[in-house]
C-alpha cells in the first residue's frame, strides 16, 4: 500500500499542497470512510483531448485505492458565461447546451473512470438557491490583494488590462463547490492551483477540514512547446480512431516523450530511465521508444489489438512507404476543383485552409492508385480529373480513393 500511495502522489504530479497530511490520510484512513476526491468539470466544451485524460487517470488511481471520485458539473457558472473582455471570452450557454455538453463530456470521462463508483453532482443543486446576500458574503472571504496573487490576474493588472469584478467571483464559486461537496481532496492541472487553494481556504470558515490539493503536470501539444489545446490545433481527441491517434503520437518531438509516458501510461520509472540511458548511449533508437509510447497510449483509449493494428499500419505506411489499406472512397463524377473537393470531402475545414495546405506542399495525388507515383498539387486551380482508383493525399495521414 505504501508503494501504491507513493506512486499516486508522485507519478506525473506537479505539487501536493500538504503531502505529509494527504499521505497520512491515505495510509491511516479517514475514520473508516473513503476520501471524497473532487474534480470540477467545465461543460462549455464537449470534445476532450488526451490532455484532459491526464487528470482523469489520476482520479482513477485514487479510485483504485478505494476512494470516491466526486465530479461536479459547472452548469451554473457555464450559464453565466465569462464576463471578461478577453478575446476568447466564454459566451453564456443555455441549459440545453450545458446538458448536451455535460452528457458528451461524461461519456468520454467514463472511458477512464469507473462510472458505477463515481458520484456526479451539479453546481445548480446549491447555487440555484443562492441569494444576493449569500454572494456578497462569499466575496467577503477574500481581499482584492489576495485575488491579485493569481498569476493571470497579476499579469493583467500589471499590464493595464481590465479585470472585471465578476471575474473575482469565479474562484470563490469554485471554492464553494468544495464546501457543498465536503471534498477531502481536489485534483486539477497546474493552471487551476489558485482556484483549488480558494476551496481549501474557504472550508474551515464553514466548519470543515481543509481539502488536500494535488495538481498534475499538463502535457504539451503535438508541437512539443505549447499546452495541448484545440484552438492551437496541436491536440489528439480522446475519441480519435486508433490509427489517427497512433500516427499523431508518432509525430511528437522526442523531448516530450517522457512526460507523455508519465502522464498517460503506467510504464515504470525504472524502465523510462533505462530508455533515456540507452538513447544517450546510442544503443536505442528514439523511434522504437516512441512506438512503445504510442502503443501504450492508444491501448489506454482503445484495445491492445487495435493499438497493435495501428502500429502495423503505421509501419507499413511510413517505414515501408506503402499506402494504408483502409482508404475511404469518395465519388467524383466530373472534373472537380481541388479546393472544392477537399472541403466537400472533409479534408479541409475551409477554402482558405485547403489553399494553405496546397501552398505548404501537403497535397498530392496518385493518379494510378497504389501502383503509381504521387504528383504534388501546387496550385489551388488544379482540376481533379475523373480517374477511378486515383488516391488523393492531404497532409501526412489523410487519404481518399476516388470513384465514379
Amino acid at each position: 500500500m505504501t508503494q501504491l500511495i507513493d506512486y499516486v502522489l508522485t507519478r506525473g504530479v506537479a505539487q501536493v499542497e500538504k503531502e505529509a497530511d494527504l499521505r497520512r490520510l491515505l495510509l491511516e484512513g479517514n475514520n473508516g470512510e473513503p476520501l471524497r476526491i473532487k474534480l470540477g468539470v467545465d461543460p462549455t466544451h464537449y470534445d476532450l483531448t488526451i490532455g484532459h485524460a491526464v487528470v482523469f487517470r489520476k482520479l482513477r488511481q485514487f479510485q483504485q485505492l478505494g476512494h470516491k471520485p466526486v465530479v461536479v458539473i459547472g452548469d451554473w457558472t457555464a450559464r453565466l458565461g465569462d464576463p471578461s473582455g478577453r478575446v476568447e471570452a466564454r459566451k453564456p450557454l443555455t441549459e440545453e447546451q450545458v446538458n448536451a455538453n455535460a452528457a458528451t463530456y461524461l461519456d468520454q470521462f467514463f472511458r477512464i473512470v469507473d462510472r458505477e463508483k463515481t458520484e456526479v453532482r451539479r453546481q445548480s443543486e446549491w447555487f440555484d438557491s443562492f441569494s444576493l446576500g449569500d454572494a456578497i458574503k462569499l466575496l467577503g472571504y477574500k481581499t482584492v490583494a489576495q485575488m491579485l496573487e493569481r498569476d493571470d490576474f497579476s499579469k493583467r493588472y500589471k499590464s493595464g488590462i481590465e479585470i472585471y469584478l465578476a471575474e473575482f467571483m469565479y474562484p470563490l464559486l469554485q471554492g464553494y463547490d468544495s464546501v457543498a461537496l465536503r471534498a477531502d481532496v481536489e485534483l486539477g492541472g497546474t493552471d487551476q492551483t489558485f482556484n483549488l487553494l480558494v476551496g481549501r481556504e474557504l472550508q474551515p470558515t464553514f466548519g470543515q477540514k481543509s481539502q488536500q490539493i494535488l495538481t498534475v503536470n499538463l502535457i504539451v501539444g503535438l508541437d512539443g512547446v505549447k499546452k495541448m489545446g484545440k484552438s492551437l490545433d496541436n491536440y489528439i481527441a480522446i475519441t480519435a480512431p486508433a490509427n489517427d491517434m497512433y500516427g499523431k503520437l508518432m509525430s511528437l518531438p522526442d523531448h516530450a516523450m517522457r512526460t507523455y509516458f508519465e502522464a498517460l501510461t503506467d510504464v515504470s520509472t525504472e524502465e523510462l530511465n533505462e530508455f533515456e540511458r540507452k538513447i544517450q548511449e546510442g544503443t536505442l533508437n528514439p523511434r522504437d521508444v516512441k512506438r512503445r509510447m504510442a502503443r501504450e497510449i492508444v491501448t489506454e483509449f482503445h484495445t491492445l489489438s487495435e493499438a497493435q493494428e495501428a502500429e502495423e499500419a503505421f509501419i507499413r505506411q511510413f517505414s515501408e512507404r506503402k499506402l494504408p489499406t483502409d482508404i475511404p472512397s469518395y465519388t467524383v463524377s466530373e472534373p472537380t476543383n481541388i479546393v472544392a473537393l477537399m472541403v466537400a470531402a472533409g479534408l479541409a475545414a475551409s477554402n482558405n485552409k485547403a489553399r494553405e495546405l496546397i501552398k505548404q506542399g501537403g497535397v498530392s495525388i496518385f493518379l494510378q492508385g497504389e501502383s503509381g507515383e504521387a504528383t504534388r498539387i501546387t496550385n489551388g486551380e488544379f482540376v481533379v480529373p475523373v480517374a477511378p482508383g486515383a488516391i488523393l493525399k492531404v497532409g501526412k495521414r489523410q487519404y481518399l480513393r476516388l470513384t465514379v
